[in-house]
């Protein structure tokens, strides 16, 4: 195996905002790979069941690497990527923005990176500040905070705290496929509902249904709401774009266990990405009326980062007579750029698309 090194500029590296083009990168070195007759590192084989098609290192990385096999069968038989999750004791564990574009100021995240794998996840390019890729290492490289319970429980005894509702899942999937085993998530509902504190789930996963018996005491207080994130009603394409996830058909299912316990639902069509979804939304909105959703909402896709560079490598990889058009709608919609942070208009984009 032989690993290239491309320099960058460390000042530019880790004080601006990323000016370069990871995927982009990766794509030009593999062209040129292939010249010479040499195959890339990461093969079909290891990529089973994960989102992303490539590794690019962070944005705050001072260089970028590409591998390739050199010849000595390495890559004969790849073994699938493992996914590796690291414990880490964490000193706090609310979190608060002052965002005015969204509903909440305060949230827990029992988790840093998602095995669910979406191409899309916005949160993608947090994994750059453990100096990992946003790409595959976001969902195969996971941090968990054993300790969120406990520091929960200590943050809300705080004399001058003052509740509102917390917010879950508005980074990384908290009902994840780890939480099945380590259940840090339902430790810190238990937390919650002791105290009477209001809370605000949002899911891909029909395993929020194992905690029904906590989210319902706490409903019947209105003090739970949970909203299934719904992206496609095509398993083909849910399959591809979410690989981890639960299917469509699952997350139905989900929305009508959650309204027949009692337990306030909604449904998120998140993210709208152009000419891909798009023309699901008032389907996936009428089948989860049809179940028992009381409420809905949307956000269309955001690129901040690395992560422009991500989804069009997936769209090259799946859909590459799609590429040159949903970019230009993005654009369209982002006001000439692939992205826009601006508040008020980043959840929603402008102009005649958005």
């Amino acid at each position: 195996m032989t690993v290239r090194l491309r320099q960058t500029a460390r000042d530019a590296a880790r004080t601006a905002p990323a000016r370069r083009r990871p995927a982009e990168d990766a794509e030009r070195a593999r062209q040129g790979a292939e010249k010479i007759g040499l195959k890339p590192l990461i093969e079909a084989g290891r990529l089973h069941g994960r989102g992303a098609v490539s590794n690019p290192d962070g944005r705050y990385e001072p260089t970028q690497r590409s591998a390739y096999d050199d010849g000595w069968g390495t890559l004969d038989e790849p073994p699938p990527l493992p996914t590796e999750v690291t414990f880490e004791k964490a000193r706090t564990i609310i979190t608060r923005n002052d965002s005015p574009d969204i509903s909440f100021d305060r949230s827990v995240n029992p988790y840093r990176g998602c095995e669910h794998g979406c191409i899309y996840c916005f949160a993608r390019p947090t994994h750059a500040y453990q100096a990992l890729s946003p790409g595959l290492d976001f969902e195969t490289k996971l941090f968990a905070k054993p300790n969120a319970a406990e520091l929960l429980e200590k943050e809300l005894s705080a004399p001058n705290y003052q509740p509102r509702t917390i917010a879950m899942g508005t980074n990384t999937d908290p009902y994840q496929p780890i939480e099945r085993k380590l259940r840090i998530t339902r430790s810190v509902l238990d937390v919650l509902n002791r105290f009477s504190h209001p809370v605000g789930l949002v899911t891909k996963s029909g395993l929020v249904t194992r905690d029904i018996d906590i989210l319902a005491c706490m409903a019947n207080r209105s003090l739970a709401k949970v909203a299934v994130s719904i992206t496609t009603l095509d398993p083909k394409l849910a399959r591809t774009m979410e690989p981890r996830a639960a299917t469509p058909m699952k997350r139905l299912a989900t929305i009508r266990q959650l309204a027949e316990a009692g337990i306030p639902a909604a449904v998120m069509v998140a993210p709208i990405i152009p000419a891909i979804n798009d023309h699901e939304i008032e389907d996936i909105l009428q089948a989860a009326s049809a179940v028992g959703a009381q409420s809905g909402g949307y956000v269309l896709l955001r690129l901040p980062h690395e992560l422009k560079d991500l989804v069009r490598g997936w769209l090259k990889e799946h859909y590459p007579d799609k590429l040159k058009h949903v970019f230009s709608l993005v654009r369209d919609a982002r006001s000439g750029k692939e992205y826009d942070s601006t508040w008020g208009q980043r959840m929603t984009g402008a102009g005649p698309y958005a």
